[in-house]
């Protein structure tokens, strides 16, 4: 054996094999595998086990048999050919090497506990041979491992060639890593230092376990498998606990913290379990401090992702070892990493958790828990977003859930979110909602009086405590003072010793005075009283901060940012359960969103959640509720969101309702209820609870109709009888309900069971009398509005019952009342209203005697604009109908019948033409020549009567007929072109001069239909428009912006200039308007380049201003510059603006145009040298010392 005895140096094998295993010699291994030494892919299993069985039955006996060179080379070959060995081979390779270092082990162990010194160098020899082949062993599986898995990747759907092939990939290698780690750990048992004197030749075989194990480590795979995990931490914890591993995995740790972000969870892991279960907590001290003085590139993500992982990982598992390394610790949160940052967020979360369960209560427990929410309080001001939101999801997630309830730092968190909300990150505003959301549902003012946070009740209380506190502290006070005027009367004769003695006692309250014990019960209740009233005072302080908080959350409805509307939703909702009073506001205003766009994924999911958080609300009944209450129930809340609202929530309100209604979220039995309701007549029932039912009735037929027209009877009987009469709202809504039978307009695809109504129909008639109804009331305008509506709606030929009902009303005013100095026109029309018959019910009351005349004059005016506009929309309905006929009768043609084809055609041409050609000619020459021109036309006699009455209104100065008769004329202004050109300029005078808001409004709505129907009428006249915007009312104003708003984003006006009279509402004192003008800017900015194209010419009108101030000029440019986002524009626009600095006539010019310079975000050097010589000019020239 001596002469075949292997040359083994384990310095010399470690550098070969570090430098490249393949350099390893291995001449004397077995000669078959030396002749296939290139190609041993070609063995099979058989064959190579012919090699390694006679190794087996040598090592069985006696380990040491290793060092013969023939059987160490055949070893050594093998192990450089790992990866293509068939995997049997692959198995008894790794087998031979862990048996036979597992004996040598045992054996080693026995002479060392023998302490037979002489046996041990030979044991150190044979450990060095085999761990050395143990390292290779485990490289090559992992070598394998990697490799077979990038070939699979590669190449999934590739079969395999070949059995050698197959049986080459075909491995799991899991079972021989997991012997291997087992025999490491066995060795690692033994006293190694009794065999390796030197720590260097200890540190080298310990390298031969520990580096293979990090190679191990780096295979996410085998990370993720638990038995590999804990034999690899096994491994590592026994090396550096007993084998002086520790500087060398401190080492590793960082690096493959640095390198691999899959090591993050499991090093935090690998420490905790050093640290319990082999005390050796040294070693995560030393890795902090490491990490905290490590700087990261600049451009490395992966590493500061890794340690963060590594830290938080850590906090949850060792918190204590933390906890005790807090100051290595917060140093990262001076890293420039915001990773880092947000790690140290959430691990200060995890102490704060570890610390309340503990029941110590000490000042130092104190201090670490004030520190901890102090360090989370700074980073809401954190300068990243990431950072900010990750303080904020500290307490949402960890801290707001603990039985601790911290009352103090909640308030804090409240006050700190409530800040939040204004940021300008939408991540951060969204996580500051939540965080609020999130203190409601978990606040402590529950123990008392429930878990309501109504700030009138909390009031309430703290006010009686207050009253109970002041009746118990009076007595006493007064026998305090009572007691005093005794004493002093007696300190005359008494002794100077018996004074100070009797002085001291009702100085100090602590003491207890010699008093009946009632008086120790009162001092018991006063403290009692004065905890409560602090306890009061605490809920109320953090009602008034979600009361601020709301206001703000309720501007975030309107944010771009999906999530954050929802949360925000989300937040009033909590709001409502806690019954804050400002809850209703919130969900009122989020009404709105049910017209978000839903062609995308988030406008169908604000449009879902909205839908949900209303079902929440409004219709789910509580549990235990019967069919019949449920019913009730819902109901009830229907009606209630009817209540107080404006025409704008009741329009959003109206397509929420239907869209719910179509989906099957509202039952028969509630819509019965409402009848019920609405239809009640034997006893007392409210006007706002049988206006909310037929309200939400006529909101729900938009999505069924067959829900009113089966109710036909019912609305004859209640809302187009006496009781609608008595109550014009009743009514108004009444006919709204019954517009909604008709097809028109709606999106619903239900068949309708009512066709058109014949004109001597029940409910016809009663509309008629409606629109007809002789009133003082000004409700009634609305009324007739939606009766006349209804007709056009529902009647076969509604312009023949419209004209009844002028010609009974023109005869009730001009027989019944005379007027002051009628106008001719009016006398013509009385002569052709003489056949008129049917007369108007007399009204219950009558009007004021100087409006006699006047008022029906007024309704008569508006019956008459009224139905002309809706003539018009009447006559482009039946043009639809005509070409939908003459498409359906086209595209059938070839499927009919001759004979049903040729009586088709004949009914279309009876219609009025035979294409569509002479068909809309047709109706164009109607609506212009016929409709207020031809003399049998019934509206030709009121053009002349308006015009009159607006142009003469010293005659006719009533306020109410006015402003009628500017609002008739306007509709009939919208019939026909040439009396339009006619008219427009008394409308325009009535728009400038009329003192009536209301009247300017009207006019300024009516010129934006004008430009509409006529835009070369009202084109040169849009100045006229634009000078409304700085109306002294601001209804007109606002009224203004929405209709220019219209007209220039749908391109039915050109702007020439005047956009910056637009601009200025940024900085109106209303806030609605303001928000609109904002609204108007971000939309304009999506067309093309719009607000680019008209920048200089707003920037010159704003400069130009005198009366606006220099802030509002900059918030105003500002907000305008950031639609300027293209390089090219910014680098023209500065071109511009600049050319005009020499020609500053003021430093307030020259100040505007260099501010406008310096918003323009470029880098172009010609811009800052125009800039630089713009100044330069300015300063030769005298005009100013300061820019």
């Amino acid at each position: 054996m001596e002469d075949d005895r292997a040359d083994f140096s384990l310095p010399r094998a470690l550098k070969q094999y570090l430098d490249d295993p393949k350099t390893i010699p291995c001449s004397d291994a077995d000669q078959a595998l030396l002749d296939q030494e290139d190609n041993l892919e070609s063995l099979s299993a058989a064959q190579i086990s012919r090699v390694l069985d006679p190794i087996v039955d040598t090592l069985a006996p006696d380990p040491s048999y290793i060092m013969r060179s023939s059987i160490l080379d055949t070893l050594y070959l093998l192990l450089k050919n790992l990866s293509i060995l068939p995997a049997p081979s692959v198995g008894k390779v790794i087998d031979i090497i862990c048996s036979g270092l597992s004996a040598e082990t045992e054996a080693a162990r026995e002479d060392i506990e023998r302490d037979a010194q002489e046996n041990l160098k030979g044991h150190k020899e044979l450990l060095e041979v085999y761990a050395f082949l143990l390292q290779w062993a485990v490289a090559g599986l992992e070598t394998r491992t990697v490799n077979d898995k990038s070939s699979s990747s590669a190449a999934p759907s590739r079969k395999s060639k070949g059995k050698t092939k197959s049986s080459t990939t075909s491995i799991d290698t899991t079972a021989q890593l997991q012997l291997a780690l087992e025999v490491m750990c066995k060795v690692l048992k033994l006293k190694l230092l009794r065999m390796f004197v030197t720590s260097s030749e200890r540190d080298t075989f310990i390298s031969l376990f520990t580096r293979p194990v990090y190679l191990v480590l780096e295979n996410e795979q085998r990370v993720k498998n638990t038995a590999i995990r804990m034999h690899v931490f096994k491994v590592l914890c026994m090396a550096v606990k007993h084998h002086g591993h520790a500087f060398g995995a401190q080492t590793s740790i960082v690096q493959n913290l640095t390198y691999f972000e899959h090591l993050s969870e499991p090093m935090a892991e690998f420490l905790q379990i050093l640290s319990e279960q082999y005390d050796y907590p040294q070693l995560v001290d030393e890795i902090l401090r490491e990490l905290s003085n490590k700087e990261f590139n600049a451009n490395d993500t992966r590493g500061p992702k890794a340690v963060s992982g590594f830290l938080i990982r850590l906090s949850e598992l060792a918190p204590r070892l933390m906890i005790k390394q807090m100051a290595l610790v917060v140093m990262f949160l001076e890293s420039e990493s915001y990773n880092l940052r947000c790690a140290v967020l959430e691990a200060t979360g995890n102490l704060i958790v570890e610390l309340t369960k503990e029941d110590e209560r000490s000042d130092n427990h104190k201090a670490q828990l004030n520190s901890f929410f102090e360090l989370l309080e700074e980073r809401f001001l954190d300068t990243n977003p990431y950072a900010r939101s990750k303080a904020i999801q500290v307490y949402i997630t960890k801290l707001l859930d603990l039985d601790t309830k911290f009352p103090k730092r909640r308030q804090r968190a409240a006050d700190l979110a409530y800040r939040s909300l204004q940021d300008k990150s939408s991540n951060v505003r969204r996580n500051a909602i939540k965080l609020l959301t999130k203190l409601l549902e978990t606040h402590p003012f529950g123990a008392l009086h429930g878990g309501t946070l109504k700030r009138s009740e909390w009031f309430e209380r703290q006010s009686a405590v207050e009253a109970e506190l002041a009746a118990i502290q009076e007595p006493i006070r007064e026998e305090i003072a009572h007691d005093s005027a005794v004493d002093g009367e007696a300190s005359l004769l008494d002794a100077p010793t018996q004074i100070e003695g009797q002085d001291e006692e009702p100085t100090s309250q602590s003491a207890q005075p010699p008093a009946p014990i009632a008086t120790e019960d009162r001092s018991e209740d006063i403290v009692r009283l004065q905890l409560t009233r602090r306890y009061y005072a605490e809920a109320l302080r953090f009602i008034d901060t979600i009361h601020s908080a709301s206001e703000l959350v309720s501007q975030l409805l309107t944010s771009k940012n999906k999530s954050e509307v929802m949360e925000a939703m989300d937040f009033f909702k909590s709001l409502d359960a806690h019954r804050v009073e400002t809850a209703k506001q919130g969900i009122r205003k989020m009404l709105r969103l049910i017209w978000t766009k839903g062609n995308s994924d988030e406008g169908k999911g604000i449009q879902t959640h909205l839908i949900e958080i209303y079902k929440d609300l409004f219709f789910n009944a509580p549990d235990g509720f019967s069919e019949n209450e449920r019913a009730n129930y819902v109901a009830r809340n229907m009606i209630s969101l009817t209540f107080d609202t404006s025409a704008a929530e009741l329009t959003s309100l109206e397509q929420l309702l239907s869209k719910m209604m179509s989906e099957g979220h509202i039952s028969d039995l509630v819509v019965q209820k409402l009848w019920h309701i609405y239809g009640v007549m034997k006893r007392e029932i409210s006007r706002k609870q049988r206006r909310g039912s037929i309200i939400v009735l006529g909101m729900l037929a938009l999505a069924d109709p067959d829900i009113v027209i089966r109710e036909l009877e019912t609305i004859m009987k209640i809302g187009l009888g006496p009781i609608g009469r008595s109550d014009l709202s009743l009514a108004k809504y009444t006919c709204l309900g019954l517009r909604h039978i008709s097809p028109i307009g709606r999106k619903s695809t239900k068949s309708i069971s009512l066709g058109k109504l014949p004109n001597d129909h029940p409910i016809l008639a009663r509309l008629s009398t409606l629109a007809e109804l002789e009133t003082e009331n000004r409700e009634w305008f609305g009324v007739a509005e939606h009766a006349l509506s209804a007709i056009y709606a529902l009647a076969k030929h509604p312009d023949n019952v419209c004209t009844d009902i002028i010609r009974r009303k023109t005869k009730s005013v001009f027989e019944s009342v005379p007027l002051p100095d009628p106008p001719k026109a009016a006398d013509d029309e009385d002569q052709e209203m003489v056949d008129a018959v049917e007369e108007i019910v007399e009204p219950e009351g009558r009007v004021k005697a100087s409006d006699l005349g006047f008022f029906p004059l007024a309704q008569l005016l508006f019956i008459v604009g009224h139905v002309a506009v809706k003539q018009i929309v009447h006559m482009e309905l039946c043009e639809l109908d005509f070409k939908r006929r003459k498409a359906e009768q086209e595209k059938s043609k070839d499927k009919e019948s001759p004979s049903r084809a040729k009586n088709d055609a004949d009914e279309l041409d009876q219609i009025g033409g035979t294409t569509e050609d002479d068909f809309t000619e047709a109706m164009a020459v109607i609506r212009e020549r016929e409709l207020l021109h031809a003399g049998n036309a019934l509206l030709s006699n009121f053009g002349p009567l308006v015009r009159d009455i607006c142009s003469n209104n010293t005659d006719y100065q009533n306020r109410t007929l006015q402003a009628q008769a500017t609002l008739c004329m306007a509709k009939l202004m919208c019939v026909s072109a040439d009396y339009c050109e006619e008219n427009l300029p008394l409308l325009i005078t009535i728009m400038e001069r009329s003192e009536d808001p209301i009247t300017r409004s009207n006019a300024v709505i009516a010129l934006g239909d004008m430009a509409v129907c006529f835009n070369h009428l009202i084109d040169e006249n849009t100045d006229f428009l634009y000078r409304r915007l700085n109306d002294i009312d601001v209804s007109v104003k606002r009224t203004c912006l929405m209709t220019l708003t219209f007209l220039i984003l749908a391109g039915q006006v050109k702007v020439k200039g005047q956009l910056g009279e637009m601009a200025k509402c940024l900085e109106d004192s209303d806030r609605r308007i303001a928000d609109l003008s904002r609204m108007f800017f971000s939309e304009l900015s999506t067309k093309d380049n719009a607000v680019y194209n008209h920048f200089v010419d707003m920037f010159s009108l704003l400069s130009a201003d005198r009366h606006l101030g220099e802030d509002e000029f900059r918030r105003i440019l500002k907000f305008l510059s950031t639609f300027i986002e293209k390089d090219k524009h910014a680098k023209q626009l500065a071109e511009k603006l600049a050319a005009r600095l020499p020609k500053c006539e003021s430093e307030r010019q020259w100040n505007d145009v260099a501010y406008a310079l310096s918003l323009l975000q470029h880098k172009n050097e010609d811009i800052q040298a125009t800039i630089a010589g713009g100044f330069r000019i300015v300063q030769g020239a005298g005009q100013g010392e300061d820019v």
